[in-house]
């Protein structure tokens, strides 16, 4: 029977670093900014650090270089790769190590530099042999694939896309550290140069640099080291394939499975949730979340969206820092949703705070629509 130790673990700490632009850094330059933030939040000593978990998009071997540029010498290294859902996969193994006593302290950090280095998306994977013939843009193309299907089994139209990006820079007009913040209407959207048909650039998200962090310990440590902890309540992920050719349903995705089972886990349900943070590589990623996890039936994501429902001042504020639409996008998004959620609950995001957020749940995407991983957390209050 699957068991995930309710509330036994906390993330005292949370940083973000470099977001937008910050030439003359390197990824591991820039992830070390983040871990130095994060742990001075968490009142923590960085050799108290045994347990490093860091996934960068320029190195495969990022658990050893990371360890050594930080200068400690962890118990345990993690460097799982399942793209922007790998760092809600190590908070879940962090969780287990940590109840089990195996580890005290575990960090949990990315960079990238990808806008200066690259200028553009740094992929770490190449089309399957299925796929390559028809040259898609990777991984582009594998999305706009899944946002035809939903168009032309659901209704879903242009408009209802558009309604997540500009939803997502309302929010970010909201964040001082975004790094997009200039209006954006529904018409520029439809109005946007088309990139891989139905999606067009401004479906797409920001290429950025940028790196986050977090610190996690045990509850009853927690309590003195943070005014405020964020506990972690249940946690799950879910892979079904690799790429979109070998999907059964491109309007279905393993959202469905790990948030379910997260839910069972922390004990709450999609109406318990008071803030939510999805990874939005592209518009048609927020809809499909929302319905896999719950929020709304499969095929009305973009009726649920409309009226500026996930926008400030609507029903469910989703991506409340403007996500990786309007925020920042550095190749892989996922630490950001979590310590957007760390914000959120402990009442720091300033004019984007969701009054009285208790409850937040965290999802992240891998690879090509391919990996889900998804997180419940929550204040002392939901313990």
């Amino acid at each position: 029977m699957e068991r995930f130790p309710r509330g036994q673990v906390a993330i005292v700490g949370a940083a973000t670093y470099g977001m937008g632009e910050s030439p003359g850094m390197r990824s591991l330059d820039l992830a070390a900014k983040a871990a130095v933030l994060a742990l001075k939040d968490a009142n923590v000593s960085l050799q108290e650090v045994d347990a490093l978990f860091v996934c960068t998009p320029d190195d495969a071997l990022s658990g050893l270089s990371a360890a050594e540029y930080l200068g400690i010498q962890p118990r345990f290294t993690e460097n799982n790769r399942t793209g922007g859902s790998a760092f809600h996969s190590h908070v879940i193994a962090a969780t287990l190590m940590l109840e089990s006593g195996y580890c005290d302290t575990a960090l949990i950090i990315y960079g990238s530099n990808q806008r200066t280095a690259s200028g553009g998306l740094v992929s770490m994977r190449l089309p399957s042999p299925y796929e390559k013939p028809y040259k898609p843009l990777t991984p582009l193309s594998s999305y706009a694939l899944a946002a035809a299907r939903h168009m032309h089994q659901y209704g879903t139209t242009r408009e209802h896309l558009a309604e997540v990006a500009v939803a997502a820079r309302k929010w970010a007009q909201l964040n001082p550290d975004a790094f997009v913040r200039d209006e954006l209407t529904i018409e520029d959207c439809l109005k946007a140069r088309m990139v891989s048909d139905p999606l067009s650039v401004r479906d797409c998200c920001l290429v950025t640099d940028g790196a986050a962090a977090i610190v996690l310990t045990r509850s009853d440590r927690a309590r003195d080291l943070q005014a405020r902890p964020v506990y972690l309540l249940g946690g799950a992920a879910a892979t079904w394939y690799s790429g979109v050719d070998q999907s059964q349903d491109l309007t279905v995705t393993a959202a469905r499975e790990s948030g379910q089972r997260a839910y069972a886990l922390a004990g709450v349900t999609p109406a318990d949730i008071d803030v939510v943070q999805l990874y939005d590589a592209f518009t048609i990623n927020t809809l499909l979340f929302l319905e896999d996890l719950g929020f709304c039936p499969k095929g009305e994501g973009g009726h649920f969206v409309s009226g500026g429902n996930i926008a400030p001042g609507g029903s469910l504020p989703v991506n409340t820092n403007g996500g990786g639409l309007s925020c920042c996008h550095p190749g892989m998004y996922g630490l950001f949703t979590i310590v957007e959620s760390c914000m959120q609950l402990r009442g720091e995001a300033g004019q984007r705070q969701v009054a009285n957020a208790r409850l937040a749940l965290a999802h992240a995407n891998g690879g090509t629509l391919s990996s889900q991983a998804t997180l419940i957390l929550g204040t002392a209050e939901t313990l």
